[in-house]
Parts: structure tokens; C-alpha cells; sequence
């Protein structure tokens, strides 16, 4: 049964499924142009794919109702769509945030040891992911969730 923008200011551990996929489209915009900016200036490719993990970082620490791309979807473009049809579990969103960001991690890392190569092979995974998420609603980390909430000793509760 669908649950309607009221019932998600009551369950937190939801969230409209059309924000993430908002988030996804941003993601996916901000990783082409460090891949662009690979090609030409790593400097700047470094400091995007930065900024972008710490987007990241904050998306996996954070409820995705507070994800610095979430606030402009809460903020600018929910207000001007249709009541919320379909929701969907804020972990997983977590928990795909956290593996954005290990791919960041590795990007930045990459350019800052001086191999755009490496640097833009990470950043190219992370793209991988978002435009999944974004143009196909497929979320890979949402999907690798379940097996590794079960391998855990303790539950992932974010």
C-alpha cells in the first residue's frame, strides 16, 4: 500500500522515492564533469571529486532527508510534484552512500597521488552507480545491502 506525504513525517525510516533519484541525476552530473576535468585539470577534478565526497560523507552519516542534494530536492523540486506514491527504506540509501563515498575516497586519492588514470577509474565507478540509480532505479548499494546487513555481527542501523 502506498504510503502518502503525511505517513512519512510519521515513519523517518522512509523517504520518497523520487529523491534519491533526484540525488542520483546531481551525483551523476557533478562525477562527468570530474571526468571531464580529469582530462584537462586533475587539480580541479581532485577538489570536485572532494567536495563530492563529502557530499557522500555526509549522505551516509545523515538521513537522506538531510543529504545536501536532498535539501534542494526537499526544497525546490518536492514542492512542485505530486503527493509522495512510492517510498522506499533510508539504510540501504545510507549504506549506498557510504560505498559513493569509498569510491570518492579512491578517486581523490588517486589524483592526489598524481594518476588522473586512477583517479578518473573511481570517479567512473561512482558515475556507474549513480546513473543507474538515476536513469534506471537501480541502486547497487541498496541492493548489496541485504547481503551485507546479514554478514554483519551486529546490525546496520543507521
Amino acid at each position: 500500500m502506498p504510503i502518502t506525504s503525511t505517513d512519512t513525517a510519521i515513519q523517518p525510516s522512509v523517504v520518497d522515492v523520487r529523491g534519491p533519484r533526484f540525488v542520483a541525476w546531481v551525483t551523476t552530473a557533478v562525477l562527468v564533469v570530474v571526468l571531464l576535468l580529469a582530462a584537462i585539470a586533475p587539480a580541479a577534478a581532485a577538489v570536485l571529486i572532494a567536495v563530492q565526497a563529502l557530499v557522500f560523507g555526509l549522505g551516509a552519516a545523515l538521513d537522506p532527508r538531510r543529504h545536501p542534494y536532498g535539501l534542494i530536492y526537499a526544497r525546490v523540486v518536492a514542492p512542485r510534484r505530486g503527493p509522495v506514491t512510492d517510498t522506499e527504506p533510508t539504510p540501504p540509501l545510507r549504506f549506498a552512500q557510504l560505498l559513493g563515498l569509498v569510491f570518492a575516497v579512491l578517486s581523490l586519492l588517486g589524483f592526489l597521488a598524481g594518476s588522473s588514470v586512477v583517479g578518473a577509474l573511481f570517479a567512473g565507478f561512482a558515475l556507474f552507480a549513480a546513473f543507474l540509480n538515476a536513469a534506471f532505479g537501480i541502486c547497487l548499494g541498496c541492493k548489496i545491502y541485504p547481503l551485507v546487513s546479514r554478514l554483519s555481527p551486529s546490525p546496520i542501523t543507521h
